[in-house]
């Protein structure tokens, strides 16, 4: 199925009209109201302040503080980090909506080739309906069935999980995928088949395990997870290998069947696998989620601070638990979001989440221990505490001065002042230093190592825009610039601009060629008597800097105006003024006729003003 940006645009506009943006960005960033709209954080930069703005009366959204902005299509390639093609597909199935077919023209050809996201989605997808067929086969899947009878997951569970089973045979996917005339190249790229080392062919790379599906954030099938079925096949788990598709580092598992109770109990949990999770599931958890093989990330941890307040880590009270507890505070404490830790040791010898859950009484005890979590300055200092227990006062006041130590070296001397100051009075409740010492062994910028902000993409074909887009959020506009902004809030302004006024929005007004950029598709459209507002100018282009000028420009007008009408109308026409006013300086000062002659340049001057009106410095409000 295809479809081309410059034929039948029905089927986009219908999703885009089915795809209310409140619903999409809210089921991956936690918003809340601000008057007619919706703030929360932006999913797109480290900036820990709810800067992100989303705008239902525009059905766009944007950010104050990196530029990111655009519509439900944009956000959706963005954030699930497809192309176009799969966001329309991704948003057309969520509303049910079967996209129209465009097939190429005669001698075209418009299928891409060699693996690529559409076709390891494609190949993962039907995997996935492949090993779920097998665990439910009468013969193949038996020793699968009797493993989740033996651990008590639940039918309903299988289902949601989408768990299933790869069969006791080398080519078992192959055949069926050969069947079924699916890419043998793409089953490879996936990591779903590996070559022969010897002679041609290839092999199946998951035999005879449980396999867990494991979904990105959107709900697609990205890898799997395979546990063994007999005991002296090793190893005991084995995952998919990366792939364009598939992070480790950056993917928690059960996140989309997750996401919804975390935002609602702006809480999560993690533990440390599959069976854990899908226990907690079971019991009325769903806010459990896992990583998978890897420690925790700032990309995890970055994931859950875009949904939720808190998160409590999970981990078996063994000394693995433990030291994968440690890994992890230095983690979640450098993204500003409450962390605690529950240990299963202090309330039960359960030795993880899905033995505890199966017990009778097991929930509550499960509960409990939640409830009970330590807050991680308190746990880590408790562990100093136990570690020197029976040691001298030196040594104990040298342990916990250590420990302080070490969280200036994990952000908390370069910490807001605000969550410094409150971190620092914590650390004195607990250990009993007073808080003058604390900032004494934490000074201001003291052995913090420098953050690393991920690389975005950028090349000599595409050109950081990131300082004019700052610009345009931010800093000064020229009066051209606030009457492309009013065009974008309204876009019937453009039919009441004369003919001999359209060169005051002409791309050649523009110093800023993002801007002239942005001017040249207002002009395109309103020559072509379409209205040149944003929302049709975010359906015109695919140029992801375009969108978000003309969404800052937009964002800028709307906010200076009040988002009123009448305001809107009077701002016009004070710009309007300015320049024209600005026109005729311009070509008063490049002109030579009686440059000698001072009396003949104030004449003029005093006919610009009569002409244009007062000059009226139109500039936009500071921001608090």
């Amino acid at each position: 199925m295809l479809w081309s940006p410059t034929k039948d645009n029905g089927d986009k506009e219908r999703v885009r009209d089915a795809s209310d943006i409140v619903r999409i960005v809210g089921e991956s960033v936690a918003l809340r109201p601000k008057g007619r709209e919706y703030s929360g954080l932006c999913p797109f930069h480290d900036d820990h302040r709810p800067s992100m703005n989303v705008i239902p009366s525009k059905q766009i959204f944007h950010c104050f503080v990196c530029g990111a902005s655009g519509d439900v299509f944009t956000f959706v390639q963005k954030f699930h980090k497809m192309d176009f093609r799969e966001a329309l597909e991704y948003l057309a199935e969520r509303a049910g909506i079967a996209l129209t077919p465009f097939r190429a023209a005669e001698g075209g050809s418009a299928t891409p080739v060699g693996p690529n996201r559409r076709s390891l989605l494609e190949v993962n997808s039907e995997a996935c309906r492949f090993f779920r067929g097998m665990l439910a086969h009468a013969e193949h899947g038996k020793p699968g069935r009797e493993v989740m009878e033996r651990r008590r997951i639940s039918p309903e569970m299988v289902e949601t999980f989408q768990i299933g089973l790869a069969p006791d045979r080398w080519d078992g996917l192959l055949l069926w995928a050969r069947q079924r005339k699916l890419d043998e190249a793409s089953l490879l790229a996936a990591g779903l088949a590996k070559r022969r080392e010897s002679g041609d062919g290839a092999y199946d790379a998951l035999r005879h395990r449980l396999i867990f599906p494991i979904h990105n954030k959107a709900g697609q099938v990205i890898a799997f997870g395979g546990r063994k079925i007999r005991d002296e096949d090793e190893p005991k788990y084995l995952n998919s290998p990366e792939t364009p598709l598939f992070n480790k580092s950056a993917t928690l598992y059960a996140l989309h069947l997750a996401t919804s109770k975390i935002q609602a109990e702006r809480t999560a949990i993690i533990c440390e696998g599959y069976t854990d999770v899908i226990a907690c599931h079971q019991a009325g958890f769903t806010n459990a989620v896992a990583t998978l093989g890897t420690a925790l990330t700032r990309e995890h941890a970055r994931e859950l601070r875009l949904r939720c307040d808190k998160v409590v880590l999970l981990f078996d009270g063994d000394d693995a638990g433990q030291r994968a507890a440690d890994r992890a505070v230095p983690i979640f404490f450098a993204e500003q979001i409450d962390v605690a830790i529950a240990t299963l040791a202090a309330h039960t010898d359960a030795k993880d989440p899905d033995e505890l859950l199966k017990r009778e009484g097991g929930p509550d005890v499960f509960r409990n221990a939640l409830a009970s979590a330590q807050d991680l300055i308190e746990y880590r200092l408790a562990r100093v505490r136990a570690r020197l227990a029976g040691a001298g006062l030196s040594a104990l006041e040298k342990g916990i001065v250590q420990e302080i130590s070490d969280f200036a070296a994990m952000g908390l001397a370069t910490a807001a002042p605000q969550r410094r100051e409150l971190i620092e009075r914590r650390l004195a409740e607990i250990s009993g230093l007073r808080e003058s010492t604390i900032r004494a062994i934490t000074p201001v910028g003291r052995s913090a190592p420098a953050r690393i902000e991920p690389a975005l993409p950028n090349s000599d074909d595409a050109p950081d825009h990131s300082a004019e887009l700052a610009r345009l959020n931010t800093g000064m506009l020229t009066a051209s610039e606030h009457l492309l902004g009013c065009i974008l809030c309204d876009g019937a302004l453009w039919g009441t601009l004369p003919e001999h006024d359209r060169d005051l929005v002409a791309p050649e007004a523009y110093s800023s060629p993002l801007v002239a950029r942005v001017a040249t598709l207002v002009k395109s459209l309103g020559t072509d008597e379409q209205s040149p507002a944003l929302s049709t100018l975010l359906q015109a282009t695919e140029d992801s800097f375009i969108q978000s000028a003309a969404v800052c420009l937009m964002s800028r007008i709307a906010a200076e105006t009040d988002r009123d009408d009448a305001r809107l109308a009077q701002h016009w026409q004070a710009c309007l003024g300015r320049a024209r006013n600005d026109r005729a300086h311009i070509k008063l000062a490049s002109s030579t006729d009686d440059a000698s002659d001072p009396a003949a340049k104030l004449a003029q001057l005093r006919e610009i003003k009569l002409n244009s009106g007062a000059d009226r410095r139109v500039m936009p409000r500071p921001r608090g």
